[in-house]
């Protein structure tokens, strides 16, 4: 995965439904307070940095430190896992998880405040080198 060099902009324009889009504009903001990065498209995912990633099994590649993609469902986070993160969770308000995706249907609904404290964990994670899961060397 790579960045696509997109207008995030032009990108974020174009999110339907309404909600989505505006749900698309706030993770935008936040993301990057939380960073301190710029956004950046990396295909459909909006992106924030980048590191380089590589498990004990060889397989390794690129991937933005913090992500969320606006998708017609649900907008969703790339976290490094939601279990990580099970007691904020279970205070952040309505959403569903995958291993290593927060699925948010409305940002209306859940605690921003939670979320932020979420980011920011999982960006200290990404940038503090990862785990045994995962070794992470940042790169941007």
């Amino acid at each position: 995965m790579r960045p696509t060099g997109g207008s995030v902009a032009s990108f974020l324009a174009n999110v339907t439904p309404a909600k989505r889009r505006r749900d698309a504009e706030t993770l935008t903001a936040l993301l990057q307070e939380v960073s301190g990065r710029e956004p950046e498209l990396w295909g459909t995912i909006v992106g924030f940095g980048s590191c380089h990633y590589r498990y004990p099994t060889g397989t390794e590649g690129d991937m933005p430190l913090l992500a969320f993609a606006p998708r017609k469902a649900a907008s969703t986070l790339y976290l490094e896992s939601t279990a990580a993160h099970a007691d904020d969770l279970a205070r952040l308000g309505p959403h569903t998880t995958g291993v290593g995706c927060l699925y948010l249907k409305d940002l209306e609904d859940i605690d921003l405040d939670v979320l932020r404290g979420i980011l920011t964990a999982s960006l200290r994670w990404a940038e503090g080198g990862g785990d045994e899961h995962a070794a992470l060397t940042v790169t941007g």
